[in-house]
């Protein structure tokens, strides 16, 4: 277009006008803005990626609730809940079995391995464990102020 097209009436175009005119919006983006567009269309490219499949960073699908995020979440990550095999040692307490699990770590210094003992107090609804019993346990929510396992099964009864 020609400035008579423009301007029908002869008048001066106004400087605002020919300032937008000049400058096409395509090249308003400075250097670092089209790195940084450029960055992450490469990030979303790796992201989507048969690397990131093997590494089995893929989205997740799954019917249950998570309640503290508020999103979808997988069986699989529901179910890894802690696991331990220990020796009852005491069962007094009415549902409340004490266990004790022994775990074998490396010392860091001497590269012995060390016996570790630690007590869990485990719920037990159907008090089914006695002492000398080997049992399962399993991490579950807090249901008093030390228990936070619940009995999974017993897996040998003491002799």
């Amino acid at each position: 277009m020609t400035e008579e097209e423009r301007n029908p009436q002869g008048n001066a175009p106004s400087p605002e006008a020919s300032a937008q005119e000049s400058t096409p919006p395509a090249q308003t983006e400075t250097a670092e803005e089209r790195e940084v567009v450029e960055d992450l269309a490469a990030a979303e490219d790796i992201a989507e990626s048969e690397v990131a499949e093997d590494l089995g960073t893929a989205a997740v699908k799954g019917p249950a609730f998570d309640q503290d995020e508020g999103q979808v979440q997988t069986d699989t990550e529901r179910n890894r809940r802690k696991e331990r095999v220990g020796l009852v040692v005491s069962d007094v307490s009415d549902k409340t079995v004490t266990v004790t699990v022994e775990t074998l770590i490396r010392h860091k210094k001497y590269k012995k391995r060390v016996r570790r003992t630690k007590k869990f107090m485990v719920h037990d609804e159907a008090n089914a464990a006695r002492v000398g019993d080997t049992v399962r346990i399993i991490e579950t929510r807090p249901l008093s102020k030390r228990k936070r396992w619940r009995l999974a099964n017993v897996i040998s009864r003491a002799e």
